[in-house]
């Protein structure tokens, strides 16, 4: 197996079976979020759990993120050998599942949920650069095709596990689900474990490494479109968790939906997303990012004013799959509008102060869902929704679009 050094962005097809490979891999550490959501509402129901409980789990999760996404996007940039810090990640984010599967507990789910926002940190800063380095000039799709891989396992899991629920609890459902995940964390370790992606220039010494490290963080703190763009994917991303996180409940308790139905609403909102994810990169590499997201978002919100009003009707759940094709979308665009705009040696922190945010939002969005649900009733989640969109998508209205020649690309010597 030979170590594989990125210094320069060849597009050879070797580097596009790594784009699939990396891409699979992504598809998975979204099938455990995924299958959860899912599973929630079960939980919930056997421990006794109101909406509240049932938000803070997914909030403790998106806390833990929160806390560790720029520490582990730091360390993602000193560290080379990137396709064993993936292998590490899809690993670590499965594993907690399994234990989940064994707890009676309330306090246990959320150490759990915990490790499980940890060990997510990792995957993004790591695979999200490396991608966007090999292929500068195709940025926005090869980073919307690693999106759409995690489409495909948001919308596979709910399927697959909603069938499963159908003969098997919920424990042995967790206990099951881990096999994928570690099967691919060795075919990731044995095809990419020696992959490497140097960031740094040779020669230099650890210190003057480390304080080159904090100089650079503190330059990417004061640039306003890291910052507005941040600000912008972390009500995105309160959007995005407070909806998989109530959708699934509202479904089950407000419309009487079955496991394999609720599943099968899933899937459908998840392959709009999967759908959308490559038109969307490919359109904002040609016609720009801000375009494409500002458009997305607002479609979004007015789709989720139609939600609120359609209540229990058949037409909500006909308005869940063209939720999906907007809102899920831009995820990537918005991850390649960054890269455009930072340091390449400096992407693994850029995604880890983005994803540090979006972990923010997402953990404020889910215990704040469930309050207003528990005062106001589920339906007044969705009028929340909507207004966290529009927010959203104001910070992307003043976010600063970059010209073409102050793109960052990556060099042959850094």
């Amino acid at each position: 197996m030979s170590t594989l050094a990125i210094a320069s962005p060849p597009s050879s097809q070797s580097s596009w079976r790594e784009v699939w490979l990396v891409t699979i891999g992504h598809s998975l550490t979204h099938w455990y979020p995924a299958t959860f959501y899912l599973l929630l509402p079960l939980i919930g129901h056997e421990l006794g759990l109101n909406y509240v409980q049932i938000g803070s789990i997914l909030t403790c999760q998106a806390a833990a993120g929160a806390l560790s996404n720029v520490p582990g996007g730091m360390l993602v940039d000193s560290v080379d050998r990137k396709g064993l810090l993936m292998a590490v990640s899809l690993f670590w984010v499965g594993a907690p599942y399994l234990l989940m599967g064994f707890s009676h507990q309330y306090w246990m789910l959320l150490g759990c949920a915990a490790l499980v926002g940890m060990g997510n940190n990792l995957w993004h800063p790591t695979a999200i650069p490396l991608l966007a380095r090999r292929f500068p000039e195709r940025r926005g799709l090869v980073v919307s095709i690693h999106g759409m891989g995690g489409n495909v396992g948001d919308a596979l899991a709910p399927l697959v596990v909603g069938a499963m629920l159908a003969v098997l609890s919920w424990r042995n459902v967790m206990v099951l689900n881990v096999i994928p995940g570690v099967m691919m964390s060795c075919v990731i370790l044995l095809s990419l474990g020696r992959m490497q992606f140097h960031s740094r220039p040779s020669g230099s010494d650890q210190p003057a490494r480390a304080g080159q490290r904090l100089r650079d963080f503190r330059q990417l703190l004061a640039n306003r479109t890291l910052v507005m763009l941040s600000a912008g994917g972390g009500f995105r991303a309160m959007t995005q968790s407070t909806l998989l996180t109530f959708l699934p409940v509202f479904l089950a308790r407000e419309m009487g939906l079955s496991a394999f139905l609720i599943g099968s609403c899933m899937f459908g909102m998840q392959v709009a997303g999967f759908a959308a994810a490559p038109i969307a990169g490919h359109l904002s590499d040609k016609m720009g990012r801000r375009r494409i997201i500002m458009s997305s978002m607002a479609t979004s919100g007015v789709i989720l004013l139609f939600m609120a009003v359609a209540g229990r009707s058949p037409a909500f759940v006909f308005l869940v799959a063209f939720l999906g094709f907007f809102l899920f979308a831009i995820r990537s665009v918005m991850q390649a509008w960054l890269l455009d705009a930072t340091p390449p040696s400096m992407g693994g922190t850029s995604i880890g102060i983005m994803f540090g945010t979006q972990a923010v939002g997402a953990a404020i969005g889910p215990i704040t869902g469930g309050i207003l649900a528990d005062q106001f009733g589920l339906i007044a989640t969705f009028y929340f929704l909507a207004l966290t969109i529009v927010a959203a998508n104001m910070f992307i209205f003043f976010t600063p679009a970059p010209s073409e020649p102050q793109r960052w690309a990556p060099s042959g010597a850094e």
